[in-house]
C-alpha cells in the first residue's frame, strides 16, 4: 500500500531530525546481503546506540531541503542505490567502527572471489563534512572513542600527582634501602 502524503512528510521529518541530533551519519550500501547478516548488523548498532534505517535516497533528499546538506554535491553524488543510514548521537567513530569490525568478523560472507565487496560504505557526514566511504574504514573507524579520549585525558591529568607522590616517596624508600644494607653488612661480618 503506498504512503499518502502526509506520512511521507512526517517520515522525511523523522530522517531530517535524525540528520540534526547526530554527530556523524555514516551512509551504507546494502546491496546483496541477505536478511540474516542485516539483522545481526543491526543488533550491533542497537548494542552500540546507533540508529539504522534503510531510506529510499529522494525521502533524504527531501528531508534535507532547506538544510545546509542540501546543496551538498558530494553527499548528492552518493544518494544512489540501496542505502542504509547509521546516525550516531554520542561518539562519531561508533558507526564505522561497528561497520569495520562486522566487516572484519564477516570477511568470509561479504568478500567473495569475482564479486565486489558487499556492505560498503558510501560515505559519512561528519561536522557538515563529507568523507568518502574509504576514509570512513581508515580514518573515522580509527579515531579514538569518547571513552579512550576520556581515559588519555585521565592519564595526562594524573601524571604530574603520581610524579610527585614518587618525588615524596623517594627519601624514605632510599632510607629503608640503606637500613637494609647496613642489616646485611652487620650479618655477614
Amino acid at each position: 500500500m503506498p504512503m499518502t502524503s502526509t506520512e511521507k512528510e512526517a517520515q522525511a521529518l523523522e530522517v531530517r531530525e535524525s540528520f540534526e541530533k547526530a554527530i556523524s551519519t555514516v551512509l551504507l550500501d546494502f546491496r546483496g546481503v541477505d536478511v540474516e547478516t542485516i539483522t545481526e548488523l543491526r543488533s550491533r548498532f542497537r548494542a552500540a546506540g546507533i540508529e539504522y534505517r534503510v531510506v529510499k535516497n529522494n525521502l533524504v533528499r527531501k528531508a534535507l531541503e532547506g538544510t545546509d546538506l542540501e546543496s551538498n554535491d558530494d553527499l548528492k553524488a552518493h544518494l544512489k542505490g540501496m542505502t542504509g543510514i547509521a546516525w550516531s548521537y554520542e561518539d562519531p567513530s561508533t558507526a564505522a567502527k561497528v561497520i569495520r569490525d562486522f566487516r572484519k568478523d564477516k570477511k568470509d560472507i561479504l568478500e567473495k572471489k569475482d564479486q565486489p565487496p558487499k556492505l560498503v560504505p558510501k560515505c559519512a557526514l561528519l561536522d557538515g563534512n563529507v568523507m568518502d566511504g574509504a576514509a570512513v574504514e581508515t580514518q573515522l573507524a580509527s579515531m579514538p572513542g569518547k571513552d579512550e579520549i576520556r581515559a588519555m585525558l585521565l592519564a595526562q591529568l594524573l601524571a604530574p600527582a603520581q610524579s610527585l607522590v614518587r618525588q615524596l616517596a623517594a627519601p624514605a624508600q632510599n632510607l629503608a634501602y640503606l637500613f637494609d644494607a647496613y642489616k646485611r653488612k652487620q650479618e655477614e661480618g
